[in-house]
């Protein structure tokens, strides 16, 4: 049997309140200040991943840093503490190990942590983006639009994720906007895009404006906050958001009942697999970017699957190939951490129509 770990943070000080109660009585900024003292922590041990074809088992390590801290503190000194996450990893006894959320996205998203660690390392962002696909699709169709016809918007386009997902997509979307803040990296990949497939791209700096008209929606900033509200949505939209933390902020799903939201990268684990951790997610149910792990451990690809920030096509497919074999699977649409039932979707395709009829 291979053993994996994966590295998880708070993604704000509330989290730290799950674990130390303490915390919830205490500013922000103080728990922050104590967070900086705090060595990694070994969070708990996964049991029970069962494949046809073998099992798993392995740690969740956490690195004691805020999505805040991650984006505002030094550079070095946030790949510092992670790559000290990933070495209590290895003593530990892990084989291959994962990065979570905001641990992802630092400096050159793994490779600067990868040449620090005797272990490979991999992001999960190939199966996130994989999952997030297969869900965007599902949700579409659900509401009865046509990814042929449809308005389709990237925010977020110039990361490692989002660059992968817009390539994706232009083969489904001929009509594709990309948004980032850098104009340059738009504009290669824009090119690029064009040059694959012919469709039309069009880029844009401007989010509330790109998301004004988009039919589909994926996201996937690394934002430390959320950066689409309620009043940028039309109804009927479809938004897939991959962002850890969320780039939908929690008041579209209390505002509004026209717009569909969907997580990305929620799988179902394959066995009796126990966390002997709270996600806030049903027993047997994980992200996309700690399934990866998973699956290379379960197929005994040790090495470096996913770094950098130039995702393939070709890896997405595969490690989608690989997920299939082993018997992960995405586990239905969610919303803000809820499963999504069909007439749930049904009742809001119908408030858009209905509100779409009126103008």
């Amino acid at each position: 049997m291979h053993k994996f770990a994966f590295i998880i943070h708070p993604l704000d000080v509330s989290y730290v309140a799950r674990k130390f109660s303490v915390a919830r009585y205490l500013p922000a900024c103080v728990v922050e200040r104590i967070l900086l003292w705090l060595p990694p922590l070994k969070t708990s041990y996964i049991t029970g991943v069962r494949s046809p074809y073998g099992e798993t088992e392995g740690w969740l390590i956490s690195c004691p840093l805020t999505s805040r801290q991650m984006v505002t503190l030094p550079e070095k000194a946030v790949l510092d503490r992670i790559i000290q996450a990933g070495r209590l990893a290895e003593k530990l006894g892990a084989e291959i190990v994962g990065l979570g959320a905001m641990t992802s996205v630092v400096g050159d998203a793994g490779i600067t942590i990868a040449r620090h660690l005797n272990i490979p390392v991999t992001t999960g962002n190939s199966y996130t983006v994989a999952t997030a696909l297969e869900g965007t699709r599902k949700a579409a169709e659900l509401m009865g639009i046509d990814l042929s016809r449809a308005d389709t918007v990237v925010v977020g386009a110039t990361g490692a994720i989002g660059a992968v997902c817009a390539r994706i997509l232009a083969r489904e979307c001929p009509s594709l906007t990309l948004v980032a803040r850098n104009e340059q990296k738009l504009e290669h990949l824009a090119r690029r895009i064009v040059k694959d497939t012919g469709a039309d791209v069009r880029v844009s700096r401007e989010l509330k404006e790109a998301l004004r008209g988009a039919d589909v929606v994926l996201t996937v900033t690394s934002a430390a906050e959320a950066v689409i509200e309620p009043e940028d949505l039309k109804p009927g939209a479809v938004v897939c958001d991959v962002a850890r933390p969320r780039d939908v902020s929690r008041r579209v799903a209390e505002e509004r009942d026209d717009v569909l939201v969907i997580e990305g990268g929620v799988v179902e684990v394959p066995g009796e697999v126990d966390f002997h951790f709270n996600f806030g997610y049903p027993p047997g149910l994980a992200y996309a970017c700690m399934a990866e792990t998973m699956i290379l451990a379960l197929e005994g690809r040790l090495e470096n699957f996913t770094l950098g920030r130039d995702l393939t096509v070709e890896q997405v497919d595969e490690i989608g190939r690989l997920a299939r074999k082993h018997g992960f699977r995405l586990a239905g649409l969610r919303s803000f951490e809820r499963p999504l039932s069909e007439e749930k979707i049904a009742a809001v395709r119908r408030r858009a129509e209905e509100k779409a009829a009126r103008r």
